[in-house]
């Protein structure tokens, strides 16, 4: 064995083998030839992967694990770390897109011959695909553009030698068999995206929606540059035609390796990445493109403030050292061509900030600030802040009567953790931008959107937050609101008192036989399954608050090709993370969505369980607290201690008719709530507008 080979964890022994962690604990005690820990620590010990399957083979444990499952531990579990291994990956993924017949050739033979190949034959795509010479496990000689590399920055990708291939050739053709089933594109995007979501502090991720909302606000392009790229997401909603360049740079290189390559997989366009501080070393002085597409870090105070007092791109004005998200901007304003559009994630704070003013109205003055956007809250992390899209161009000439469009789609914000209503959002934001951009005016839209001219704006703030300057919704439309809203909230009150429980009947004790959710798994009267495991963009998201709130599905998963658990009408769906009592009976309604994380779901079997009777007796809060463990900060149910009795079909139907009915009373008063908290705060509004009269 390899000094250097892949590990892997018990609990990646579990997902493997598809068991629990107990089962990896009971094998080791009870087999003799179980693999020995290789690393690790005593409480958390290590084991050769290759060792673990051979062991799980011999057993007839490794038969039905899928091979995405496989290929994950090595990614997860590879000596250089997962972001080697995926860079690895990918590389071996760009030669069988683009050259099969290559890969077939240099993988046959041992892994010793592998390695030796591979380099020469990786090189033959990515100086192609890259631009530039490159080195054997060094950096390169250009980075794809027509001069070198400033001293700070390196091109992203690099040739691995063949030493540093010899520990992945196991990933390498367990990557080349799930490309065959999946595609090699979709095979990165599945092997990106678990690694994100498996390290979801270590990336600021710009989600799908938005950035496809950003390159919409910048239109078509042939050349296209993200400063800023960290996994890709802004550069991989550009549309990818052969004749498009694409332009990255980031200064962690792990994040500018993968980028690269995800663009390269995901389309025929030119990618050129780079390494380096943007700010400090840019990699691209002489590009000038026709859109810029950027997410830059927030409230950066090394952003080079004291290297850069003369730098040539501070055409508007020097920013302070706080005001870090407008060197970008101006960064991104230099790196256009005459007329190109730059697109930018901002803080709110950075359009009301005394400390950025000048530079604010000279973007004001010369015409190259032409919209500011506010997004709804959830839209991208932070999650609790309203974030904005600066729109801006670069000016050939100054406009003769300047007007900026000012936004506000914070009324598309939806309940829950799923973000905001992004067709929504699209549709107001698009329509607005694009009538706007052909006519530099807009005829007001209360609430929504108006073009302000630039001489209002240009006070002694300079404060260009769009609720700062947009009207409230008119006087009539918010009083029909507030009458709908008092009418469906009467409605609403008249059902729940008819919803309302008949008095208790006293009764003895009962003295039912139990059994258990485990129990009845093993037995096949209920099947049981585990949230989170995959998503795709088009499929809704049961979450764990949707189910404790009792509310439509509102979440997300990462998009991947892992096949996600879709929920049917009669499954019962139980949160396991936060200690109440609650379990939730799937409706028609809510049939069809994906299963969010910290939820399992069970499904009986209708001749044996009736599902209301299943999910009221779980959540009785004396089972809860047996069945729960507890930690410092949390409380975890396990679902298949939880008890309920032995009752024939046509008693367990009795039980269910009337949890069912507590169930309708309990959603009645949630929704009466949802329309109080609403009419309440609209009066408020209302009255402090000026839209709705005292009378």
């Amino acid at each position: 064995m390899q000094d250097n080979a892949t590990e892997v964890t018990a609990a990646g022994i579990a997902r493997l083998a598809g068991v629990g962690r107990a089962a990896v604990s009971n094998w080791r005690r009870r087999h003799a030839d179980f693999p020995k820990p290789v690393g690790g620590t005593e409480t958390s010990p290590s084991f050769a992967l290759a060792e673990v399957e051979a062991w799980l083979r011999h057993q007839g444990k490794l038969a039905e694990v899928p091979l995405r499952e496989r290929v994950w531990q090595h990614i997860a579990g590879h000596p250089e770390g997962p972001v080697v291994a995926l860079t690895h990956a990918g590389c071996v993924l760009l030669l069988i897109h683009d050259r099969p017949t290559v890969w077939l050739e240099v993988s046959a033979g041992s892994d010793e011959r592998l390695a030796a190949m591979l380099p020469g034959a990786l090189e033959q795509v990515i100086v192609p695909r890259f631009g530039g010479r490159q080195v054997h496990g060094g950096a390169a000689r250009s980075a794809g553009v027509n001069a070198p590399l400033p001293v700070n920055t390196s091109p992203a990708v690099h040739t691995p030698n063949g030493p540093a291939l010899l520990p992945s050739a196991p990933l390498l053709r367990g990557t080349a068999e799930l490309a065959a089933e999946l595609g090699a594109r979709q095979t990165f995007e599945f092997l990106l995206g678990r690694h994100l979501d498996a390290n979801p502090r270590q990336y600021t991720l710009t989600p799908t929606d938005l950035a496809r909302l950003m390159a919409d606000l910048a239109g078509p392009a042939r050349t296209v540059l993200d400063p800023a790229c960290g996994t890709g997401a802004l550069l991989r909603a550009v549309a990818t035609a052969p004749d498009q360049e694409l332009y990255a740079q980031d200064n962690a290189p792990e994040l500018a390796a993968l980028t690269a390559l995800r663009l390269a997989l995901h389309g025929r366009a030119t990618v050129r990445g780079a390494v380096g501080d943007t700010l400090r070393a840019d990699a691209y002085p002489e590009l000038r493109a026709d859109v810029v597409l950027c997410h830059p870090p927030f409230n950066e105070r090394n952003w080079g403030h004291d290297e850069l007092a003369y730098d040539p791109r501070w055409e508007y004005g020097f920013p302070a050292r706080t005001e870090s998200e407008l060197a970008w901007v101006q960064h991104a304003l230099a790196r256009l061509r005459d007329g190109g559009t730059a697109v930018l994630l901002m803080p709110p704070a950075a359009a009301s900030r005394r400390s950025g003013r000048r530079i604010r109205a000279d973007l004001l003055r010369r015409g190259a600030l032409r919209a500011v956007i506010a997004l709804p809250v959830g839209a991208a992390p932070p999650y609790n802040i309203p974030l904005h899209l600066w729109v801006l161009r670069r000016p050939e000439k100054a406009p003769a009567q300047p007007e900026v469009l000012l936004a506000d789609a914070g009324q598309f914000a939806t309940e829950g953790r799923g973000g905001p209503d992004w067709r929504a959002v699209r549709d107001a934001v698009l329509g607005a931008w694009r009538d706007f951009d052909r006519a530099g005016t807009f005829a007001e839209r209360p609430g929504l959107a108006r073009s302000v001219p630039v001489i209002e704006l240009l006070d002694d703030d300079v404060d260009f937050a769009p609720a700062r300057h947009l009207p409230p919704p008119t006087a009539a439309d918010g009083a029909e609101q507030l009458t709908a809203v008092r009418e469906r909230l009467g409605e609403t009150l008249r059902l729940t008192s008819d919803l309302t429980p008949p008095p208790p009947h006293t009764a003895p004790p009962a003295r039912w036989p139990l059994t258990t959710v485990g129990e009845l798994a093993r037995g096949g009267a209920l099947v049981m399954r585990t949230g989170g495991n995959g998503g795709h963009a088009r499929v809704s998201v049961l979450t764990d608050h949707d189910v404790l709130a009792g509310t439509a599905p509102s979440g997300t998963l990462p998009e991947s090709d892992e096949e996600a658990v879709l929920t049917e009408a009669g499954d019962v769906v139980v949160p396991v993370l936060g200690g109440g009592a609650v379990a939730r009976v799937i409706d028609e309604a809510t049939g069809g969505a994906a299963l969010g994380r910290n939820l399992v779901l069970l499904r009986p079997d209708p001749t044996a369980l009736d599902p209301w009777f299943l999910a009221g007796f779980l959540r009785g809060t004396a089972n809860n607290r047996q069945a729960s463990s507890y930690a410092s900060t949390a409380t975890r149910l396990d679902v298949r201690r939880l008890q309920l009795p032995r009752l024939a079909l046509d008693e367990q139907r009795r039980y269910g008719a009337r949890f069912r009915a507590l169930d309708e009373f309990e959603r009645a008063l949630r929704h009466a709530s949802r329309l109080g908290e609403q009419l309440v705060r609209g009066m408020y509004d209302g009255l402090t507008d000026g839209a709705v009269a005292p009378e």
